[in-house]
């Protein structure tokens, strides 16, 4: 069941209807029960794990809050971390490590055999990462002091299964969802209006946006070595605006769904392509919450910037690269090249700290133009195309064709002019073009004031000319075939 389904929208019509009917002592259980169902719905078995999560996480928390010596409570905490991580690797990485091993084995003499190792063909339970990493936000903040024991287990079960979040994050903290259960929830018309925004805006973005770009992109990453160009360099671009309305369309729904049941998930992106930096496209503005997870939960603990230049770079480095390998088991392809993407991001990151000195005493130098908005756009336009380049490791079937991908669009560059206007454009190809505009037009407006801080202070006709068409360019432009939104591959 799709966020982007006919048959999610009667499941939360249903949901919705009877969460507010019932007492309020009640509700946690209709929202595990419809969580559940929710899960269920896309593979029965996959319950399992949800439940091993859940159980395992909630009796660590118990041992960690009533053992009295900091000994034992490592020792749950390590239990606890050992269980949801070993099976997050497990499932991800084990066939994509037997395929590596292999070959090894063979060149060392240890067997010889060509797959000595057995391949279980193992399937990703949907959202097993995301709710593997709520599980280790509550056992860490547990221990650390930063948040109190959930001692209703199945106020804490919902926490994990919340249905919004469920699939692709965001990855919500224990210490800031579950006051929110504690709390009675009123029927609020203001909240209700917001989470139908974020719905029709996150359902936009997905299905007349993203879905429209599929083709566009999937034909040139498929063949590299054969496409034109021309159609290797639209299709990077196109990629870069798939994945970004894809997976913030989703967060928009999953946001706008939560309200409605009067619950505040964290904000998980804020107009990305806009950054300035990659620094600030990575902290705040992309996957907010998986970029705040690795800086708790990795960074931090690793040192950050507190031990030294070269330890800061060791510490960024790492989180990229534990990052690229958490994409690069079972997702959108298995291989290397999330290992590439993961180690370039932190190369700029590098480049960034080193720099930051000589930058910062350069606009002191020269504030009118620091403060300037011709070079504020050059700043966004570098950093996009910075992010725009590694995510064709991202999207490559392999390390070797993103460098195919790259070569060749690197040769063309000089006959570039010469050949685009004699390419043959479509319709497609227009109409991608014109709603990416149109986002990107949207997204400056947003940064500015917000759009939906503008839209309800205006007149009803203006707010309701608007509601009506997105709901008509989604009926009209919108590919309807329910297709996964990419990050819940991983």
């Amino acid at each position: 069941m799709l966020f982007n389904s006919l048959n999610f929208f009667l499941f939360l019509g249903i949901v919705l209807i009877f969460f507010y009917v019932l007492p309020s002592r009640y509700r946690w259980f209709w929202l595990l029960v419809a969580s559940y169902y929710f899960y269920i719905s896309w593979e029965p078995r996959n319950a399992i794990y949800l439940i091993v999560a859940t159980i395992s996480a909630y009796l660590c928390g118990l041992g960690i809050a009533r053992a009295g010596k900091k000994k034992t409570k490592t020792g749950f905490l390590i239990a606890g971390l050992f269980i949801n991580l070993g099976i997050l690797v497990f499932f991800k990485y084990y066939d994509f490590l037997a395929a590596q091993l292999d070959p090894l084995l063979i060149k060392s003499g240890t067997t010889t055999v060509e797959s000595f190792l057995p391949r279980l063909d193992l399937t990703n339970p949907v959202g097993l990462s995301f709710f593997t990493f709520s599980v280790v936000t509550y056992l860490v903040d547990l221990y650390a002091g930063r948040m109190d024991l959930a001692r209703h287990p199945g106020k804490f079960a919902v926490y994990v299964a919340f249905f919004p979040k469920l699939f692709a994050g965001p990855i919500e903290r224990a210490r800031y969802f579950l006051p929110q259960m504690a709390r009675p929830v009123r029927f609020e018309e203001h909240k209700i209006t917001q989470g139908l925004q974020l719905i029709l805006w996150g359902m936009f973005k997905k299905v007349v946006i993203a879905e429209n770009l599929v083709d566009l992109v999937d034909k040139p990453f498929s063949n590299p070595l054969y496409t034109p160009p021309i159609a290797l360099i639209m299709g990077t671009y196109f990629f870069a605006f798939q994945i970004y309305c894809d997976f913030s369309g989703y967060t928009d729904i999953a946001l706008g769904v939560s309200k409605l049941f009067g619950i505040d998930l964290k904000e998980n992106f804020r107009r990305s392509y806009l950054a300035v930096s990659t620094a600030e496209f990575w902290s705040r503005r992309w996957h907010i919450s998986l970029g705040s997870w690795f800086r708790d939960y990795l960074y931090f603990p690793l040192g950050g910037s507190r031990a030294g230049r070269t330890r800061q770079y060791f510490n960024l480095m790492t989180v990229f690269v534990v990052s690229g390998l958490w994409h690069g088991g079972l997702g959108y392809g298995v291989g290397w090249s999330f290992l590439v993407w993961g180690a370039l991001n932190g190369l700029y990151q590098w480049v960034g700290v080193g720099t930051a000195g000589l930058w910062r005493k350069a606009g002191d130098r020269w504030p009118m133009i620091r403060d300037s908005s011709a070079w504020h756009v050059c700043r966004v336009l570098f950093t996009f195309h910075l992010i725009t380049f590694s995510w064709i490791f991202f999207r490559a079937n392999s390390t070797e064709e993103a460098w195919i991908i790259i070569k060749r669009i690197s040769l063309s560059l000089g006959s570039l002019p010469q050949y685009l206007p004699r390419y043959p454009f479509t319709q497609e190809h227009f109409t991608a073009l014109a709603l990416i505009v149109f986002l990107i037009a949207v997204e400056i407006l947003d940064e500015r004031r917000s759009v939906w801080e503008w839209l309800n202070a205006a007149p009803k006709l203006v707010r309701w000319t608007v509601y009506y068409a997105l709901i008509f360019s989604m009926l009209l432009l919108g590919q309807w075939q329910a297709t996964e939104f990419i990050y819940m591959q991983f």
